[in-house]
């Protein structure tokens, strides 16, 4: 008693009874069970979400991979979905290989990244790089051919379900009203007029700019009728209603005539500015 009064380990109650003080550091504590009830799902109004029908939250991910590998060590996702589990590889400082068979999760995982480590390098294994490859795609995997060109304009696929077609590109009004251009994506052979009429019929106050993506060269008929539809002005600059971009374009760097654009991914959580290169297959 005498060595706890002299370490200030004693208080005294009003009652006049001393009381013991016992720190936290000397608990034994309780081991990690596997039952984890302080980690809560990804929420709709969580700031991590990105819309990802089964994305993990990503203090999930950090606790499974501190436990389980150190700094410097390879991190393996062989089905990394929305990339939860690469995200918290690169923030915890190991490397990391990704893998999936959608261009819908290699293209989010993209832009995840690079809205989290600006300047990140990502190097991917099995996306299109030159025409012929975009061709086989469009013929093998139609649906994926919607999402790989969607995605390759920074914008948000939609599955070709409902009124906003193949996809759609939020972008700024004045005052900071958000709007979107809407995408609608043609792998065939051959297109026509009708294709734009189905863009056009998507269009509305909310969405003023349409964006067709073709395979092929659309036709002199095409290009007139997207001539006729005008332009759309914002903050006193004009940019065209209707705008037609091939696949062609879009691999050599070509993108929509838009206003200010807003990142589906600008919420995902900034985590570093150093910048290493990682393989995502």
């Amino acid at each position: 008693m005498e060595r706890f009064i002299q370490e200030g380990r004693i208080f005294w109650r009003k009652t006049g009874m001393p009381r013991l003080k016992i720190y936290a550091d000397e608990m034994p504590g309780v081991p990690l069970q596997d039952v984890w009830t302080d980690i809560y799902p990804v929420t709709a109004g969580a700031r991590e979400r990105l819309g990802y029908p089964t994305q993990k939250p990503l203090a999930l991910l950090e606790r499974i991979i501190n436990a389980s590998s150190n700094p410097g060590d390879v991190v393996l996702d062989p089905f990394c979905g929305c990339g939860t589990a690469v995200h918290a590889a690169e923030k915890l400082g190991r490397k990391w290989i990704g893998i999936d068979i959608t261009y819908l999760a290699i293209g989010l995982i993209r832009s995840r990244m690079q809205s989290a480590f600006p300047g990140i390098e990502i190097k991917e294994d099995g996306d299109p790089k030159d025409y012929a490859s975009a061709q086989r795609l469009a013929a093998i995997r139609p649906t994926q051919f919607e999402y790989w060109a969607v995605l390759k304009l920074g914008a948000q696929p939609t599955g070709g379900k409902g009124p906003d077609l193949d996809g759609v590109l939020p972008f700024i009004e004045f005052g900071d009203r958000a709007k979107r251009a809407v995408i609608s994506v043609k792998g065939t052979k051959t297109v026509s007029p009708v294709m734009l009429r189905e863009l056009r019929g998507a269009m509305n106050g909310e969405k003023p700019i349409g964006i067709l993506i073709t395979l092929v060269d659309p036709t002199s008929g095409m290009k007139t009728q997207a001539a006729a539809a005008g332009f759309y002005e914002s903050s006193g600059k004009k940019y065209p209603r209707v705008q037609i971009l091939t696949v062609r374009d879009i691999q050599k760097g070509k993108r929509p005539e838009m206003p200010p654009q807003r990142s589906p991914f600008a919420q995902a959580p900034l985590e570093r500015e150093e910048a290493r290169t990682k393989r995502l297959l």
